[in-house]
């Protein structure tokens, strides 16, 4: 028997635009990887890149850079087999130019993942592939990279096939199950795609068209930094995926699949405010704050994971005042000397930001980190000034404030993490007053229900499972793991997964109380254990003496 926390059903407006911001980041993140690749691609083997015609470093490598980079002349290099098309050169000659990988890749590739993940989340598999025969017709029937149609189309186009089967639930022939459900998903996937061609594609060129416009207003008239007065608030509130997947994304790799770069990726991910802000807390802040805010750098800055500063701003929502002026600042250095990435930096770590930003050339990248250093310096000071007006009167009411602003910060996103437990578990640590009791309440009863399976199910295959599936339950599969692996327990895997990819093959599910629900019906037969903490749930020691018993392990 296992019992979870009934979970809080918020509403409004901030809920409705978080959970849309999960869902678009849910699209974009699992396909970071691919992200990647074609960053790479691009940024060693197009003209201006590593290995390129015109190579910043003189390391052209003829005639693989016209290859895989594009736009090499088939005629000369003869290179066999290769994919080519007619390409015009700047006197409007034509030839036969070899296509390469970049421009495939993210007219095509990149879209289609997007779609894919998009329909798999609404509905499967089958909604997957639904999904991806619609958005190729979008694609095909526009001349830019259709990422913001592959969002849009890929989950409607799940969302109807979805529908359509139960037009006919429980009314086919035994038999004839095979037949109905792959010709209906290839006729819908077709008329979809057609549908995506003649109307959508147009819309969406459309909606494209109107948001790269406002972008290059504020670009045109300096404007851009002002972004920064939503931006910043809004990663406090949790609210900054909509902006950012929804928007910023799409248009960003246009802007890259142009120019090399796009300032529009460094918007959100630019890791300087916060640091600034840390540093502030460390230096001018007071108790359980100072104490736990050089801890919190080292995981902001280089592990990426922004959402740990957001509790040191709520618990003084002034300084939110100090991270719009640094987000402000590092905008306005990159807006100034033309500074960008060349794809999305995720997580926002500075290790990420370095990756993307040398892809541009290695003056680009000192543009890059001297915005991460404007924004740190400029949120640092302003911040620090904050601080230090009231450091007094923080001292005198220091107290539960900054675990309350914890609480806010977990309530704000809508469940808990690792990073905020961990840091909680910091600031209990450094006031003597804090309790882990809270943060597991409910794993003493699934551990209950845990005891009454063992006796039936071994325990095989632990999953941690969490929103997206990568961040927080990574973390927390990584502490069982080890405690495992030091209690000399073998034959044990422990993995982490999206809620929505659970099938059923897990002996033991752990999530955040939140979330318990939900991995339930996704995976009716597992053992479920809720948390409250992924991080450093004192409770998976017991968790692993109960395997211990299981495996005869001493």
């Amino acid at each position: 028997m296992t019992t979870t926390s009934p979970a809080k059903k918020p509403g409004g407006a901030r809920i409705a635009v978080q959970r849309f911001g999960t869902f678009l980041s849910g699209m974009i993140m699992p396909n970071i990887a691919a992200f990647i690749a074609w960053g790479f691609i691009t940024m060693l083997f197009i003209p201006a890149g590593f290995f390129g015609a015109n190579s910043p470093f003189g390391w052209h490598w003829a005639p693989v850079a016209e290859i895989l980079g594009g736009g090499g002349d088939a005629a000369l290099i003869q290179w066999p087999g290769a994919m080519t098309a007619l390409t015009a050169t700047e006197d409007g000659a034509t030839y036969q130019g070899y296509v390469g990988l970049v421009s495939v890749m993210i007219t095509y590739l990149l879209p289609l993942l997007i779609a894919n993940t998009g329909g798999r989340i609404v509905y499967g598999a089958r909604g997957g592939v639904v999904a991806t025969i619609a958005v190729m017709g979008v694609i095909v029937g526009t001349n830019i990279p259709m990422f913001l149609g592959a969002m849009i189309m890929g989950p409607l186009a799940a969302w109807i096939t979805k529908q359509m089967d139960k037009l006919w639930d429980g009314k086919i022939r035994p038999g004839f199950e095979m037949l109905v459900n792959n010709f209906s998903a290839g006729i819908l996937g077709m008329v979809l795609a057609i549908v995506g061609f003649f109307a959508f594609g147009p819309v969406f060129l459309g909606i494209s068209a109107v948001l790269g416009s406002i972008v290059a207003f504020l670009v045109q008239f300096n404007l851009l930094p002002i972004l920064s007065v939503i931006v910043e608030p809004a990663k406090v509130l949790f609210l900054n995926n909509a902006i950012n997947h929804g928007v910023f994304t799409p248009l960003g790799i246009e802007q890259a699949a142009d120019t090399g770069k796009s300032i529009l990726f460094l918007i959100e991910a630019n890791p300087g405010p916060g640091l600034g802000l840390l540093l502030a807390f460390t230096f001018f802040g007071v108790g359980a704050a100072k104490a736990s805010a050089p801890g919190a750098i080292i995981i902001q800055f280089l592990g990426g994971i922004h959402e740990i500063y957001f509790p040191y701003a709520l618990a003084k929502p002034m300084t939110i005042l100090a991270l719009i002026a640094g987000g402000a600042s590092g905008v306005a250095t990159n807006m100034i000397f033309q500074g960008g990435l060349a794809f999305p930096a995720a997580p926002g770590s500075i290790i990420a930001v370095t990756v993307a930003a040398i892809g541009a050339g290695p003056a680009n990248l000192l543009v890059v980190y001297l915005s991460v250093v404007v924004a740190a310096v400029v949120t640092f000071l302003v911040a620090g000034v904050i601080l230090r007006a009231s450091r007094k009167r923080d001292a005198e009411a220091e107290g539960d404030s900054f675990a309350a602003a914890i609480d806010q910060t977990a309530a704000n996103k809508g469940k808990e993490s690792s990073a905020l437990g961990a840091l909680r578990t910091r600031a209990a640590g450094t006031t003597g007053s804090g309790t882990t009791e809270t943060a597991d309440r409910d794993v003493d009863a699934a551990l209950g229900g845990l005891g009454g399976a063992t006796a039936t199910k071994q325990l095989n295959n632990i999953v941690f499972a969490c929103d997206a599936g990568m961040g927080s339950s990574a973390m927390g599969a990584s502490v069982l793991r080890n405690k495992i692996k030091k209690a000399g327990i073998d034959g044990v895997t422990v993995t982490n997964q999206a809620i929505a990819n659970l099938d059923g093959s897990a002996d033991l599910v752990i999530t955040q109380n939140q979330l318990t629900d939900r991995a339930k019906a996704q995976s009716p037969d597992s053992v479920h254990v809720s948390v409250d903490n992924f991080m450093n749930s004192p409770r998976y020691d017991e968790v692993v003496e109960m395997v211990r018993a299981q495996h005869g392990s001493k």
